[in-house]
């Protein structure tokens, strides 16, 4: 994997302590006394001075309160300098652990990317018309010598149970890239995606920068359930938070290279997410977030296709072909009673799986 800058902010290394900068300076100051008058202290230093010689130049009292208020002048000066310096200590230390950037999967040829595709097609016959959108990207950006994967924002609109966030989570583990799935109607508004402002109750980083911090991977797939469900909070003053509008700057590649992240205050590189939007129903949505993610409709699936759906993924997963039968039929009667769905067959299937799992009594 390539690695880029990620964070917006200078960042000094994390094991200069205001204890390690005192006993630097301190020897710094031993160093100039132990040379000729006038001698720079990295030219004595080349000469190798004896530690215990060098320890045997007396420090005065003064002089190390003076170190000590130059230290602080300095941690302060560089905490400013950081843009860091609103945050608390564990949370800089958090930030500070991107210092070194942070790393891209990439699809490094074009057969690669036709494999990926093939295989989401295989797995998902009728999520063709996302699939082809995902492949032509990769395609693109392998010719495009881009540094990393980059994908365009997608919305995949359609009935509910046909399986948009089970591709998704797919796409995720064929990149081998994090996949995090937020789910819009349980979330409170933007916060539990973007992040909440210092100031409100649960104030706290989102699930967005959460995942990146944890992972150190700048283009996971994140994946907005239902985003037409989604709630709006409105703080005291009257203002909305609503979950349309905080992502509006993230699906932008102009304005996400550098996000300010609303709970850290610093800004982020954030052109390289891989974004997957769901819906049901995309005429509830906002133009602006339409114009940055054109719909792709998507069909309901057929009976056949999910019990085909059923024999790939259990013989996939080992099940015998005596249980998926089973598994099968079981998914045809419950299908008379409403409309089938992947959900529906996906509980079938890990029912048969226990089953045969389940230890016979005797």
């Amino acid at each position: 994997m390539a690695t880029i800058p990620f964070i917006q902010c200078k960042i000094f290394p994390v094991e200069q302590t205001a204890d390690y900068l005192e006993k630097r300076f301190i020897k710094h100051l031993r160093l100039l006394r132990s040379g000729p008058v006038g001698q720079p202290a990295h030219e004595v230093e080349l000469l190798g001075v004896d530690n215990q010689e060098l320890h045997e130049v007396r420090i005065t009292h003064l002089e190390k309160s003076r170190i000590q208020k130059r230290v602080k002048k300095l941690i302060a000066r560089r905490q400013e300098a950081s843009g860091m310096g609103h945050l608390q200590r564990d949370e800089r230390e958090r930030l500070t652990a991107l210092a070194g950037g942070v790393r891209l999967a990439t699809v490094k040829t074009e057969h690669q990317a036709d494999e990926i595709a093939a295989a989401l097609h295989d797995e998902m016959p009728w999520m063709g018309p996302a699939t082809e959108q995902i492949w032509k990207a990769m395609r693109r950006s392998v010719r495009e010598g881009s540094v990393g994967l980059r994908l365009p924002p997608i919305l995949l609109d359609g009935p509910p149970g046909i399986g948009k966030s089970f591709w998704a989570r797919r796409l995720g583990r064929l990149l081998t890239v994090p996949t995090t799935v937020i789910e819009a109607t349980n979330e409170n508004a933007s916060f539990g995606v973007v992040g909440s402002q210092r100031g409100w109750g649960s104030a706290g980083p989102g699930r967005l920068i959460s995942t990146i911090l944890m992972e150190h991977v700048g283009n996971p797939v994140m994946v907005v359930d239902e985003v037409e469900k989604s709630g709006t909070a409105t703080s005291m003053s009257g203002r909305a938070f609503g979950l349309s509008e905080a992502l509006l700057p993230l699906l932008e590649p102009l304005t996400a290279r550098s996000w300010s992240c609303p709970f850290y205050q610093v800004k982020f590189d954030m052109s390289w997410v891989i974004w997957v939007l769901t819906s049901n129903n995309y005429h509830a949505l906002p133009e602006p977030l339409l114009s940055r993610c054109p719909p792709i409709s998507l069909r309901a699936l057929t009976t056949d296709e999910l019990v085909m759906f059923i024999w790939r993924e259990g013989r996939r997963q080992g099940t015998s072909d005596v249980a998926l039968d089973a598994a099968v039929e079981a998914f045809k009667r419950a299908g008379q009673a409403s409309q089938p769905s992947l959900r529906t067959a996906a509980r079938v299937l890990q029912r048969a799986a226990d089953l045969e799992c389940h230890p016979t009594l005797h």
